[in-house]
Parts: structure tokens; C-alpha cells; sequence
């Protein structure tokens, strides 16, 4: 582990640094801590996956490269090993390419490098949001519930982990139930931005959805309507 890692007590939001740049992963550390968070910090692919299975943090913040490895790959086998956590990240660019990169590779989101510390501070703290104290939301189709304060899914007696844009994606499907949506306005809502081309990022996560939530012998529930969009409705 880094000699940057920190261990804070309480109950604070934990964040995950997977960042080999000592310079960069001490200015965002002390961002982090100075707004009160539980940070972390790692410089490999191995002790970030360790990490997240031992003491599992809020969200990780990845670089583009870490080591010998980029962080596209590291953020392919932490959702290949099952963490559902939100994954933001780092890079030095803004191409139509590397956000579909980003995006199929299971990441939630991406902030570019230099970036102004409030405007990364916003864009994390959208993932700490929470309903606690209030009473809780559940969106329901069919034998499908949607709990808006836990984010978790359920189909009969069987509870749905998903990750951040999973539950985005899922949530935006019920709240247009038996309404064709076009693949433009699935980007626009559930990715915040829009941006055209043959990007199949939306086919990669209906496809995350589907073998969550319809197992056999389940009746399907998102349905494409070719050359359009999708549709959450009976079969």
C-alpha cells in the first residue's frame, strides 16, 4: 500500500486514488481531505483490485495510466470481478473515441486532466448523494422494483446489484415505462451529454441490464425496437 494512504476514522465518505503520479495523487488527496472525505490512495492495478474487495471505498478515481497498465483496463476487470462501485476516470483528453473507450470499459463518468478542484469536487459529489431521512422511492413494473434511496433492484425475492449507470439506465427506462426511447435521449439523460456516431454504449449496458434482471424463465422487460431505440414494456 502507498505510503500517501490514509486512514481516517468515522463514518466519511471513502474514496479510492489509483494514481501512479506521486505530485498529482498528493494534490488530490489533500483536495479530498480538506472537504472531509476518507481517502485512499494506491498506484497499481493489483492493490486497487485487493482494495476493492477488502475494504470496499465509495468510488474510485482512476488514472488514464497507471504503471504498466491504462486505467480502461483496470476499470474492464473491477466490473469483471463484480465491484459495482462508481469508477470516475482521469484523463488528458476529449475525443468522440476516448469516451466510448471510457464508457464501454464500465466507468461512470470521466474528468479531464488539469481539471479546476470545485469542478471535480461537484462532479464527485453527485455520486454521495443520498434519500437517507427521507422516505424511500421505489419504481415499480411488472414483478420489477427500483429502490431510488439504495439504487438496488429487485425481481420477485431475487435483490439487483447495479452500478451507478446501471441504476441511471434502469431507472430511466421505469420512469418511461411502455414509451419507445431513442438512443439520443438515452445518452442525453442517463450520460448528461451528447454526443453522436456509432458508439455502442447504450447496446453494452441494456445488455449489463438484461442478464440482471431477466433470468430464466423471467419475462423480458427492455425490449429494442430496431433502428429506433429501446422500450420497458410486457412482452
Amino acid at each position: 500500500m502507498s505510503d500517501l494512504s490514509q486512514v481516517m476514522p468515522g463514518n466519511l465518505p471513502h474514496v479510492l486514488l489509483v494514481i501512479d503520479q506521486p505530485q498529482l495523487s498528493r494534490r488530490l488527496r489533500d483536495t479530498f481531505l480538506a472537504q472531509g472525505f476518507y481517502v485512499t490512495v494506491v498506484g497499481d492495478a493489483e492493490d486497487a483490485i485487493a482494495h476493492c474487495k477488502t475494504q470496499p471505498p465509495a468510488l474510485a478515481m482512476i488514472d488514464q495510466q497507471i504503471s504498466e497498465q491504462s486505467g480502461v483496463q483496470l476499470c474492464r476487470q473491477l466490473r469483471a470481478e463484480g465491484v459495482s462501485i462508481p469508477l470516475l476516470l482521469l484523463m488528458e483528453k476529449d475525443s468522440r473515441e476516448d469516451r466510448i473507450v471510457c464508457l464501454e470499459a464500465g466507468a461512470d463518468d470521466y474528468i479531464l486532466s488539469p481539471h479546476a478542484g470545485e469542478v471535480l469536487l461537484q462532479r464527485v459529489r453527485q455520486y454521495f448523494k443520498s434519500d437517507s431521512g427521507l422516505p424511500s422511492k421505489v419504481l415499480s413494473f411488472q414483478d420489477l422494483q427500483l429502490d431510488l434511496a439504495t439504487r438496488r433492484a429487485q425481481r420477485r425475492s431475487r435483490t439487483i446489484e447495479l452500478t451507478m449507470k446501471e441504476f441511471e439506465l434502469l431507472r430511466y427506462l421505469m420512469e418511461h415505462p411502455r414509451e419507445i426511447l431513442t438512443r439520443e435521449q438515452i445518452l442525453e439523460n442517463v450520460w448528461g451529454f451528447d454526443f453522436r456516431g456509432e458508439s455502442n454504449v447504450i447496446e453494452v449496458y441494456i445488455r449489463y441490464l438484461r442478464l440482471k434482471v431477466q433470468v430464466a424463465p423471467e419475462k423480458r422487460l427492455i425490449h429494442t425496437v430496431r433502428g429506433v431505440g429501446y422500450v420497458l414494456r410486457e412482452a
